[in-house]
């Protein structure tokens, strides 16, 4: 039975090297990502509630470059386990493709309805004034942000390939630095240090897309420096041609993928605008909450990451069944004890994080409650997550379309609207009974993963 979930040093050092430098990437990220919300929230809380409803629109928008890169991911990583260059540079050239395409759509779509989707979530209890001011505060800090669009997409291409084929070193360092650039910026920016002016909310959007174009820049010139070890980088632009055959699959394997994201990531935003109507201290209270529980998480997204990738090799190498279901329980069971340590931390922090930023007191005990609910339901986050990218690495792409998206809007959505628009709960049990849905989607997970259809090569194919 022990030998069944725990694995040997060669099992952790092979998941571990993929999931540390993704882990560190991330931690890094949503560490400076906290700085910077922290200094958002320093200003005011009408500001940092502005931000935070801007960024959950930006938030659909980053879920759908993740499920359009992913849909042609899952063929990288097996490419790459096949030792097919050129299949790979045709995957590549998809994803560049799509985040082109995924851009211009949601500028016209940010620019022409961007002052409705943010009001939808200024509906609460509260004072009109502070709606008014808090649209106005979204609304400058979404129109700047518009500008980082672009190199975001490209430099998710780019680095998903980097890290489908074993580089996962170079995005990590990217990453970092991009941060750091971010942090650097914001400082200035927001506050008027060295002579700049204080721009506020403004001031954290240019500082944004300076480091987005910081991160794109360094990951495209050392792709293209290092085209022995990345031989699919050579020729890459000379045409945007991929097979016909591939890109139906491609195609056909990738769009439920991206319109997954879509739907899981406006599902969400639609719960979080539910949760808002509970009053206007709900959005600054599910910002800060939601800050550490990203920074709480990078343990099992990370872990997430190494299921997708490491099946996919696995997968397109021809591996042993036995061999693969193996090394994905193992890889689960990692990914849960991980997540039930950072919840651990995250439960120890959540009466002191919420007094680092300049907000009511009401909103700062709002903010401990939510956090701690948070840290309970981490472990079973972390079973879903992995089941996630275990069903998606075999290109079970409806399978997974009805185990994410549909679960979403085929219950969280319906239950979150009728208990928010036909009851008085107040948020802490609408949160708790909506978030606690997700043991459900674990179970479903676990059935699935059980029943093995998502077990397939697609690089034979």
């Amino acid at each position: 039975m022990f030998k069944r979930f725990i694995g040997d040093k060669a099992f952790y050092r092979r998941a571990l090297a993929i999931a540390i430098p993704i882990m560190i990437q991330n931690g890094i990220t949503n560490f400076v990502s906290l700085l910077d919300n922290i200094m958002v929230g320093q200003v005011g809380t009408i500001p940092m509630s502005g931000v935070s409803i801007a960024n959950k629109l930006v938030f659909v928008f980053n879920l759908c470059i993740f499920g359009a890169t992913s849909g042609a991911g899952i063929f990288t990583a097996q490419f790459h386990g096949a030792l097919d260059h050129e299949g790979i540079r045709y995957t590549t050239r998809f994803k560049l493709l799509s985040c082109v395409t995924l851009c211009i759509l949601s500028i016209g779509i940010f620019l022409g309805g961007g002052e409705s989707l943010i009001s939808l979530y200024l509906q609460g209890d509260g004072d009109p004034r502070e709606a008014a001011l808090t649209l106005g505060h979204g609304m400058s800090y979404l129109r700047i942000m518009l500008l980082g669009l672009l190199p975001f997409a490209l430099s998710n291409a780019y680095s998903s390939t980097l890290r489908e084929t074993g580089q996962t070193i170079v995005p990590m360092v990217a990453g970092i630095i991009a941060v750091f650039v971010n942090l650097i910026f914001n400082y200035i920016l927001i506050f008027g240090h060295f002579g700049a002016p204080a721009m506020g909310v403004a001031g954290a959007a240019v500082a944004t897309v300076i480091s987005r174009y910081v991160e794109l820049a360094i990951v495209v010139i050392w792709s293209h420096l290092h085209t022995k070890e990345h031989p699919y980088i050579q020729e890459l632009y000379r045409s945007m041609f991929i097979p016909r055959d591939l890109l139906c699959d491609i195609v056909r394997k990738g769009l439920p993928l991206l319109a997954n994201e879509f739907l899981w990531s406006t599902g969400v935003a639609f719960i979080s605008q539910r949760y808002s109507t509970c009053g206007l201290d709900v959005v600054p209270a599910m910002n800060i909450s939601t800050t550490l529980r990203d920074l709480a998480s990078v343990a099992f997204v990370a872990m997430g990451s190494a299921v997708g990738i490491i099946m996919g090799q696995l997968l397109g190498c021809g591996a042993r069944v036995e061999e693969v279901r193996d090394t994905n329980r193992k890889l689960i069971v990692l990914s849960v004890v991980s997540a039930t340590l950072f919840g651990g931390v995250m439960a120890l922090f959540s009466g002191l994080f919420p007094q680092l930023y300049n907000t009511t007191e009401s909103v700062q005990q709002l903010s401990t409650t939510l956090i701690l609910l948070c840290a309970a339901l981490m472990p079973v986050n972390a079973f879903a997550h992995s089941a996630y990218f275990t069903l998606r690495s075999g290109g079970q792409a409806f399978i997974t379309f009805l185990f994410d998206s549909c679960f979403v809007w085929g219950c969280c959505v319906p239950v979150s609207f009728i208990l928010s628009s036909y009851t008085s709960l107040s948020i802490i049990p609408l949160f708790a009974i909506c978030e606690g849905l997700n043991i459900i989607k674990s179970i479903l997970g676990a059935y699935m993963i059980k029943q093995g259809k998502w077990i397939k090569n697609l690089s034979r194919t």
